[in-house]
């Protein structure tokens, strides 16, 4: 490892990210070095690490390099490894750009759950498209304290369990997961939407995240949040023919999710770079030990 290794800071609806730059994947970046990177108070911080790869160069991803130049090996600030993360690959996107190596318009990104097609705006919102949404069957349950309530079981690529509450406040402090039932619905763990209605087809939601707590905002989430409200609302782009589209507000900004009749799924918002500099990869090395 380097002594200096370069990195960018950025976020999308204040769900926040250290940026690495390894164009080659010469960087290691165990759990235990992402977890110290992401420490608010002695570390960088963020909600999670956007480790930047060519897919070519990378043994998960060498499968899409045909399809997509750069993976996004995103990991949570834990450490731990996620598919996906909606508000991670509009910053992903907008670090390219800013490098030099895309311009305005589209491109796609590699991720471990599947190749992302991403459109670079000319206003400075930043569209995905984040595939189709899986609605397993099964009834789902998440508790907070006394309270529980039914939840929409959807996938995005990585599960989400979505509550429809009377009251963000329920929601509790989200310092630790919420319980869910049965386990067996979720194996490795979800990220847990409770969500309000503020008008129609307009909605705004707290998270917890998987390997991460609380978040200001999650860009699968919003996408799931979406979907099972459509489908409660009774719409259905496969069946009427026409796509519908929901205003998702989230404590840290507001994206614009649009389903399609052939059931891909948009998301459009903002995505900042803040900063850059140099880590210290003798410390990063110590305290990942």
């Amino acid at each position: 490892m380097s002594t200096r290794i370069a990195f960018l800071k950025g976020h999308g609806t204040e769900n926040d990210f250290v940026i690495v730059p390894d164009p080659e994947n010469a960087i290691d970046l165990p759990p235990a070095a992402v977890a110290v990177l992401c420490d608010r108070r002695a570390g960088i911080g963020g909600d999670g690490v956007l480790h930047v790869v060519r897919s070519a160069a990378h043994p998960e991803a060498k499968d899409m390099a045909g399809e997509a130049e750069w993976f996004m090996d995103y990991r949570n600030g834990d450490g731990s490894v996620a598919e996906m993360c909606g508000n991670g690959v509009r910053v992903f996107a907008r670090y390219l750009q800013r490098a030099g190596h895309v311009t305005e318009g589209d491109l796609a990104v590699a991720t471990r759950g599947g190749v992302k097609t991403v459109h670079l705006a000319k206003d400075g919102d930043v569209t995905v498209g984040m595939g189709k949404a899986l609605l397993p069957e099964g009834k789902v349950t998440v508790s907070v304290g006394e309270r529980s309530w039914p939840a929409r079981n959807v996938n995005m690529g990585n599960p989400h369990a979505v509550a429809f509450v009377d009251d963000l406040a329920h929601a509790g402090d989200l310092l630790s997961p919420p319980p869910f039932s049965p386990a067996a619905a979720y194996p490795d763990g979800v990220n847990v939407e409770f969500v309000v209605d503020r008008g129609p087809r307009h909605v705004a939601l707290r998270v917890h995240e998987r390997g991460a707590g609380e978040t200001r905002s999650c860009g699968t989430g919003a996408c799931a949040v979406a979907v099972a409200a459509a489908r409660r609302d009774g719409a259905d782009p496969a069946v009427t023919g026409a796509p519908v589209t929901y205003t998702v507000d989230l404590p840290g900004g507001t994206l614009v999710i649009t389903e399609r009749p052939d059931g891909e799924i948009e998301m459009t918002g903002p995505a900042v770079i803040v900063a850059e500099g140099e880590i210290d990869a003798e410390w990063l090395e110590t305290l990942a030990r």
